[in-house]
């Protein structure tokens, strides 16, 4: 029992690391980053770092032994999140005047950068920001420098440019360097919206009392714009339509504020709207024609709109899918027709204040080459007008409340339970859906006897639970297992971890647990087999070309088996390398495909796209072909498989000699020509079962249906009929 608990809470542990690194440390990341940057390479001319500012995480450059400035890491005071969902933790350091005097990219996990463009141009990229002036920045609201953007690489940059700018200038000011001290709380007026206030019902009105701000630019200004440009390139490629023709006229509202929001909206989308935004939130609609698109036709489900960016003072908000909605229909009356109108929340912890001014950034790029571009910027500024919103006095200092304190002074892992325990509360219709999928799947293997009895109705079944794993699991809860989470779990295992920050993932966590328990029991392939969203992706892919007829290659068994070691060699290899260095490991994992075709939806550079096309290929004519020679995480999965407690899968004596249907039918070879199904290749899809059980194709069965039939037709002689006409009656002598 204490062994079967002791695996149980291993397997536990292995199901939590999917999505999640080491838990954070007490202190900075800038503690932790430190040792991996050479004073030298960040800031020319240094040679040592010195003490740590003792209120905030900034640590002293030293030259000669005199301090030349501040260095920090920038996910240590704003958001750094890139394309990937995982910080990019850039280093800067600033001197005394608020100007940048170093930059080094630390540490990210950014595919594109990773993988595609080269190294070089990246630190490139960073080492020019080296002179960039925070106290400019500051004056022009963080738009005094330019945008230098790597083709292919938008998003990336951009957020870097954005968390080098924003921390830059938090740190400037909390260090008071360049005259940007920190402002003391509640000096001036004090203002809130005001709920009262009513606004005009049609557009015209509504533009002319600035409760609408617009921002057109024509073709002729765009053209001078990039005329004007350094790159002389930009100039010779101007657009040919006519000098007056719109290149882009939009407008934007506070539609967060009632009024605003009934008057351009109407009631029931207002009333839609407000239900949408939580405590704190604030929404602007941005509505625009014209040739160019504020939205851009690269936005992809789960990206960024990386055309568009709210700045307000050192605050800057970059909109994400999650944060938009389309406008289907405008109730202000005389309203111009427009090619997009679209909604963008604002979260409330982004430090937005809506009785502030603030302004709409537009990015706008000009081909200059096959992949080159450059860039400018136009601002659209926006004021909410002075009907909207009131002047309230500073409320009165107030004692703490018995509930707030309870939460400021709880312990951190008192916290993390109440912050899983919420996320799981918010997440119950998905737990219940993959809880759903979990039960049926074990009622098959439990009863498959019975389930496999219908041959047709089993297919459909089970083509029909392999689209809900790839939509629901793969494309949508993006619950797909890796095998990067069991190198993370042997990473964890040296240094330490807390397994309550594993339960932040529910879908994931109860997967893995599924997974750990479904190898005591049936091997690897209740998984590989049911729940890889990867693996019914190239199955789904594979009944398709069966139905168009394209030839299924069958390997000759010798090949099939040397084969089949190919992607335990690939495991071992991984793990080796995670040993010495995790992050290497991650790269080397990408011969997963499943993060371009599940987590990404092909989002990806051309050879990852590619990659995985040519898996999916092979797969058409050799049934899952990547899980049967590639699959590094299936080659993991089988190990403890070993330890299964039971042999489900029913066999006759025949099989394998003389029959050799099930082996010929097998969809991934995992039935030896003498008969034994080989547990560490075995998907259970139970298409054996099936076969088993088949009047028509297992000879067997067969031969048995035919033997009771001869029985039950051969007359039994022994006992006499006297009522049948034809039976002969017995002779009785004396």
């Amino acid at each position: 029992m204490t062994t079967f608990r002791l695996f149980l809470k291993t397997m536990i542990l292995v199901a939590t690391m999917l999505g999640f690194g080491l838990p954070a440390a007490a202190d900075s990341l800038l503690a932790k980053l430190l040792p991996d940057v050479e004073v030298g390479e960040l800031v020319e001319g240094a040679d040592a770092f010195g003490a740590t500012h003792p209120d905030t995480p900034a640590i002293q450059v030293l030259k000669g032994g005199e301090r030349v400035g501040w260095a920090f890491v920038t996910s240590d005071y704003v958001s750094t999140t890139g394309y990937s969902g995982k910080p990019i933790h850039t280093m800067v350091a600033v001197d005394d005047a608020a100007q940048v005097i170093g930059v080094q990219l630390v540490k990210h996990s950014e595919p594109i950068v990773l993988i595609g463009i080269p190294d070089a141009k990246v630190k490139a990229l960073v080492a020019n920001y080296r002179g960039l002036d925070l106290v400019a920045e500051a004056e022009s609201g963080g738009s005094s420098h330019k945008l230098d953007i790597i083709s292919g690489a938008t998003v990336t940059i951009m957020v870097i440019d954005d968390s080098i700018i924003r921390a830059g200038l938090k740190v400037a000011r909390q260090l008071g360097l360049g005259g940007l001290a920190v402002e003391e709380v509640g000096s001036g007026p004090q203002f809130e919206i005001n709920p009262d206030a009513e606004a005009a019902s049609d557009w015209m009105t509504l533009e002319g009392d600035g409760t609408l701000r617009r921002l057109s630019l024509d073709v002729g200004q765009i053209n001078a714009a990039f005329a004007a440009m350094e790159d002389p390139r930009a100039g010779e490629r101007a657009l040919t339509e006519a000098p007056e023709t719109t290149f882009i006229e939009m407008q934007a509202a506070l539609v967060s504020h009632p009024a605003i929001g009934r008057a351009i909206l109407g009631e029931a989308v207002n009333a839609n709207i407000q239900d949408w935004l939580d405590e704190g939130d604030h929404a602007v609609a941005i509505v625009g024609r014209g040739l160019y698109s504020f939205k851009g036709s690269g936005y992809v489900r789960g990206g960024i709109f990386d055309r568009i960016v709210l700045i307000q003072d050192d605050v800057s908000v970059r909109f994400r899918d999650r944060m938009h909605k389309r406008i289907n229909t405008i109730e202000a009356d005389d309203a111009p027709v427009f090619n997009e109108a679209d909604l963008f929340k604002i979260p409330a912890d982004s430090g937005f204040d809506p009785t502030k001014p603030f302004r709409i950034q537009l990015l706008v790029h000009r081909d200059v080459g096959a992949i080159e571009k450059v860039f400018t910027t136009f601002d659209l500024g926006y004021q909410l007008p002075d009907q909207y919103i009131r002047i309230i006095a500073p409320p009165p200092a107030a004692e703490v409340p018995a509930s707030v304190a309870e939460v400021t002074s709880q312990t951190e892992a008192d916290a993390h339970q109440a912050l899983w325990k919420r996320i799981w509360a918010g997440k119950q219709i998905e737990i219940v859906v993959l809880g759903i999928m979990l039960t049926i799947l074990t009622g098959v293997f439990f009863f498959q006897g019975l389930v496999t009895r219908n041959e047709r109705g089993f297919y459909w079944f089970r083509m029909g639970f392999l689209a809900v794993t790839l939509v629901y699991l793969g494309w949508f809860a993006n619950a797909q297992l890796s095998v990067v989470n069991l190198m993370a779990l042997f990473g964890s295992l040296v240094s330490g971890f807390s397994w309550q920050a594993f339960l932040l993932d529910p879908l994931t966590f109860i997967l893995w647990f599924a997974v750990a328990a479904a190898l005591l029991f049936w091997g690897r392939g209740a998984y590989c087999g049911w729940l890889c969203p990867f693996g019914a992706l190239q199955e789904l892919l594979n009944q398709v070309a069966r139905k168009l007829r394209i030839p299924q290659w069958t390997l000759p068994w010798g090949l099939h088996e040397r084969l089949w070691p190919l992607k335990y060699m690939i495991f071992l290899g991984l793990f080796g390398v995670s040993l010495t260095s995790i992050e290497q490991a991650e790269r080397l994992a990408e011969v997963e495909p499943f993060k371009t075709a599940i987590i990404l939806n092909f989002v990806r550079a051309w050879p990852f796209v590619a990659y995985v096309a040519a898996l999916l290929i092979a797969g058409l004519f050799v049934e899952r072909f990547f899980c049967r020679y590639l699959c590094p995480l299936g080659a993991a999965l089988a190990i403890p498989a070993r330890l299964r407690m039971f042999d489900w899968l029913k066999r006759y004596h025949e099989c394998g000699n003389p029959c050799q249907t099930c082996a010929h039918q097998c969809p991934v070879q995992s039935i030896h020509p003498t008969g034994e199904i080989n547990p560490n290749e075995c998907i259970n899809c139970l298409h054996c079962q099936v076969l088993y059980q088949s009047k028509t194709t297992c000879p067997v069965v067969i031969k048995k249906m035919k033997r009771r039939e001869k029985v039950g037709a051969a007359p039994d002689l022994s006992r006499p009929n006297l009522g049948h006409p034809n039976q002969v009656k017995p002779t009785v002598t004396n």
